[in-house]
């Protein structure tokens, strides 16, 4: 799956109004502007709002061109027609937006198979709400089940497909790839580093203001065999190379075939700054030392 095309970045804002406070949001969004990223990701569900809040204020502040930021965030489950409708408008009020470019289902429920949840995202688009409509967290499976739903009764079907995907974990299969490429969805990754993962910074401990201690859901996500062993190879492919954990994981994120975007978030613009270096860095012996 590793090519030398770069794969794009986008801005992930889950940090915003959790971890970093809207100054520093702002810093990164500026930089990010300035280096030309376009897609801002969020969600209703990050820290109850809150990150498509300061996204609005600085939308509001700064008004960029439409055709220099796109805003995708996500509604939670279960799905009704109504949880959808509300969450959309209020995504909308906070985003001080009048549309939105991508409205993603956040994660995979069996709601989701209803159609008149189907048919309320098709009335979203179709209203304006929402440019384009996309899954996260979705099986290959579960996505290929629900396209066929949205096929089958003439309704706008999913453009997006967001999921995570990174050295030591991956939920982007070769399956869902190609159902991605039969159904033209474009694919978007994130969390390149496994939320810090990748660094090396969990070997011994957590600190208190690690992602895992914020999130502690991450723990049994990364904290297993495989994961642990693929952290392990990365540790001694820097130490052969001199190039950091970091620097490598991020890279081998920014270089893989068929991905569209790949999500990049933290709590500073100088993390945004060293994925620009990692996607300016290619070295195939490197990255096929990984697989081994």
């Amino acid at each position: 799956m590793i090519g030398d095309r770069r794969v794009d970045i986008g801005l992930g804002c889950v940090t915003f109004g959790r971890e970093i406070d809207r100054l520093s949001a702002f810093s990164m969004m500026d930089y990010a502007l300035g280096r030309g990223i376009k897609l801002f990701d969020t969600a209703a569900a990050y820290h109850h709002g809150a990150s498509e809040s300061i996204i609005g204020s600085w939308l509001a502040s700064r008004q960029p061109d439409q055709s220099q930021v796109r805003v995708a965030t996500k509604v939670s489950p279960p799905y009704s027609a109504q949880s959808i409708l509300k969450s959309i408008d209020e995504s909308l009020n906070r985003l001080e937006k009048d549309t939105l470019d991508i409205f993603y289902l956040h994660s995979w429920d069996g709601s989701v198979k209803n159609l008149e949840v189907l048919r309320t995202l098709d009335k979203c688009v179709k209203q304006g709400k929402a440019n384009a409509l996309g899954a996260s967290n979705f099986t290959a499976d579960q996505l290929e089940e629900v396209i066929q739903l949205q096929q089958l009764n003439g309704l706008m079907s999913f453009k997006y497909i967001q999921n995570n995907h990174n050295l030591a974990v991956s939920d982007l299969t070769k399956k869902l790839m190609d159902v991605c490429n039969v159904n033209q969805i474009d694919i978007v990754t994130y969390s390149p580093l496994g939320a810090g993962f990748l660094t090396g910074k969990y070997t011994n401990s957590m600190p208190d203001d690690s992602r895992f201690r914020v999130v502690p859901g991450h723990q049994k996500i990364y904290f297993t065999d495989q994961a642990l062993k693929k952290c392990e190879c990365l540790r001694k492919v820097s130490l052969l190379t001199g190039y950091s954990m970091e620097h490598i994981a991020m890279s081998w994120a920014l270089h893989q075939s068929g991905v569209k975007y790949a999500l990049v978030g933290g709590r500073s613009w100088e993390q945004l700054e060293k994925a620009f270096i990692a996607q300016g860095f290619y070295d195939k012996d490197i990255f096929q030392a990984l697989d081994t």
